[in-house]
């Protein structure tokens, strides 16, 4: 079989570009993420990947590469985005923020692992007023590193990639000079909400979802889309390493418990509005789920993104719903914790939207994708990686418990912010 392409993920999250790649054709060898709850769910899902936890200001090209055990071998591809609270469209707004130091990072980084192509992603606020001077920079310093950016720049909206969410992000495509310039990916098929997340079954039907975030239980799924998702049908564009998954178990399905004045609420709230009172959008069956988001991290108050409500059912989503509204498969996991794992998800590039953009620098390549052997990262049998507190998860890998802000709150799934959110009979 041939050698499949390099790929190394900076500001890897869980891993929705990791996995989008992946699924194109790339073998991961690393990927570099600060938060030790999120290294832990991608070292879950992405076992034969080096996760490497640590700020990608303190780490070089040669170090990425021997923690990757790669030697000297030909990078294939850099690819991640650097946190965007910085130029976030619905935050504050400044050139100056020191969070955009991440960014020069990300260049040195290439310029140090000089690999063949670069692929930068943000949010789409980087195209607009003043952030377009930054962008510029941006390229420029591409440029000056010895890459040739394909402009004119595009803004890809994720449902125009089979995914049923309208999520729109920055692609910058780079390529080493004198190498071919991958295009930007065309649009293809279209889904929606309820192709998506209907088979699912109410998570409020199993008491046991309380205190888990999943069950054993046997339900039916017939569109393609979900059938896919759930490993029911191939996917011929699927390139990815096979998972060891039993279809049967709902997992990240932990119930939110909300008032029944919310739920009076939210079931007059009609599919495609907004519920007035917590604002809330409820989702429409056969239209886009609104773009998930993430909220805040600990160390700025741990907010919860306001989460949709489900366009049957009286209540807000949970995170295998938004995880298949995100184009998740699901033998992916995420933190068993709901305000981790949205936050998991609304960070996150949709899968389907990364294999689009990866499948380019693929063809740029030359290389003629593979179904992988059987042999691959199949399963992940840890499921404390699942479960960490911060300092556990920073224990694990060997970093100072206070590299993330903590937050203050109970360990009862019951008492997160998250769930004091959703259960205010706020007016």
């Amino acid at each position: 079989m041939t050698l499949r392409p390099i790929g190394i993920d900076l500001f890897a999250g869980a891993g929705g570009l990791s996995l989008g790649f992946e699924q194109a054709g790339f073998d991961v060898a690393a990927a570099v993420e600060i938060d030790p709850i999120h290294c832990a769910v991608h070292h879950f899902n992405f076992p034969h990947s080096a996760t490497l936890c640590a700020s990608v200001v303190d780490l070089t090209g040669d170090a990425i590469r021997h923690r990757a055990g790669i030697g000297d071998q030909t990078v294939d591809v850099v690819f991640g985005g650097a946190p965007c609270q910085g130029f976030s469209m619905i935050g504050k707004r400044a050139l100056d923020d020191p969070r955009n130091q991440l960014v020069f990072h990300y260049v040195r980084l290439v310029r140090e692992l000089q690999p063949s192509y670069c692929v930068f992603e943000n949010v789409k606020g980087l195209t607009v007023g003043p952030h377009r001077r930054f962008l510029h920079e941006l390229i420029g310093a591409f440029q000056e590193a010895g890459y040739e950016v394909r402009l004119p720049y595009r803004v890809l909206n994720a449902a125009d990639f089979s995914v049923p969410q309208d999520r729109r992000r920055l692609f910058l495509i780079g390529a080493k000079r004198g190498l071919p310039l991958p295009a930007y990916p065309q649009p293809s098929d279209k889904t929606n909400v309820a192709d998506a997340i209907d088979d699912l079954p109410d998570a409020d039907r199993f008491d046991g979802l309380l205190a888990s975030d999943s069950v054993a239980v046997d339900f039916e799924t017939v569109p393609l889309y979900a059938r896919r998702l759930r490993g029911l049908d191939e996917d011929p564009t699927d390139y990815s390493y096979p998972r060891a998954f039993d279809s049967r178990r709902l997992t990240a399905s932990l119930r939110t418990a909300h008032t029944e004045l919310s739920r009076r609420r939210f079931a007059a709230t009609p599919p495609g509005k907004v519920e007035p009172v917590s604002r809330f959008h409820r989702l429409a069956p056969h239209g886009l789920c609104n773009t998930l988001r993430a909220g805040t991290d600990s160390a700025r108050g741990a907010f919860t993104s306001p989460r949709p409500i489900h366009h049957r059912l009286a209540r807000v989503i949970t995170v295998r719903e938004a995880a298949r509204l995100h184009s998740y498969p699901d033998w992916f996991r995420f933190h068993v914790t709901k305000w981790h794992g949205f936050r998991q998800i609304g960070n996150s590039v949709p899968p389907l939207l990364g294999r689009a953009v990866a499948g380019e620098i693929v063809k740029a390549l030359g290389y003629i994708p593979e179904k992988p052997a059987q042999a691959g990262p199949s399963r992940q049998n840890n499921e404390n990686l699942l479960k960490f507190d911060m300092s556990e998860a920073a224990a694990y890998f060997g970093v100072p418990a206070d590299t993330i802000a903590q937050r203050t709150r109970n360990s009862a799934p019951q008492a997160t912010p998250e769930n004091r959110q959703m259960e205010l009979p706020v007016g």
